[in-house]
This record gives structure tokens, sequence and C-alpha cells, in this order.
């Protein structure tokens, strides 16, 4: 009888391997920050979490792929987990500083959605370079994005 081994490098296509953000955040930050969301949000530790998470997938992700032009965007909840981050100017520039080469990676939010699938690409994206992809955080705009697609901003 044949058992079939699953490897854990082998993921699903959408929610990739699992590397998780904590492993580059430091704790003091990210309890610092899951508060901030709590504070200024409706959410509970856990969800508080989820989305940080998220945002950090995806702007470590839009950092590795800075100058490619792909277009990339974060759902609705992700984004918040985003301006969490970014607002915390400090921490954000020593980020842009370890994962973006020293280029500080402007946001530049659009006032209309773009209604192209982007949302969708770049969570495979997100999960394609091994972060852990959390799907119902992604879903809730899965044909649009709110920010500007550029080479050195997201």
């Amino acid at each position: 009888m044949a058992t079939e081994v699953i490897s854990p490098l082998v993921a699903d296509p959408v929610t990739g391997p699992v590397r998780s953000v904590r492993e580059v955040v430091p704790d003091d930050l990210w309890n610092k920050q899951v508060g901030l969301l709590m504070r200024d949000h409706p959410y509970d530790s856990v969800m508080a979490a989820r989305v940080l998470g998220q945002g950090y997938a995806y702007l470590l992700t839009a950092m590795r792929h800075r100058g490619e032009s792909l277009g990339l965007a974060p759902s609705t909840l992700v984004d918040i987990g985003v301006h969490t981050i970014i607002l915390d100017t400090a921490a954000y520039a020593e980020l842009c500083d370890r994962f973006n080469d020293g280029h500080f990676l402007h946001h530049v939010p659009k006032v209309g959605f773009k209604l192209d699938g982007s949302v969708m690409r770049t969570a495979q994206r997100v999960a394609d370079d091994g972060w852990e992809v959390d799907l119902p955080l992604w879903a809730d705009a899965a044909e649009c994005g709110p920010c500007h697609p550029g080479n050195d901003s997201h």
C-alpha cells in the first residue's frame, strides 16, 4: 500500500509555503502594532495579528519586487495592516532599510478602486514569495485594489 507524503514545502497554490512575518518583526514592535490595531479598529488580538501579518507580508513582497511594475495591490483589510505599519514611520524606515536596500517604499493610495483582479494576483505573489497568506483577508476586495502600482510605490 502506497502512502502519499506531502512535503511542507509543497503548498497549496494560494496559501503557499509557510514563512511567518514573525520571523522578521521584533516582538516589541509586533505587540505595539497589534495594540494600535485594537485601539483603532474593532479587532480582538487574533484579528489584529492576522491583519498586521498580512500587511507585513504584502509590504515585504512589494519591497522584494520593487521596480518590476507588477501592479501589486492589497485588499481593503490588508491595507489596514499596511497603514498601521507605515504610520509608525521610524519602524517603517528601518523595515525599508532592512528589506528594500535603504529605499523608502512610498504608499500612494488612489481614490478609485481598480477592478482588475490585482488583489488576488497579489495574494498569489505573496504566497509565491513564501509568505503565509490568510486568504479570507484578501477576499474582501478580490476584484480591486486601492493602491497605485509603481516602481517605487505600492
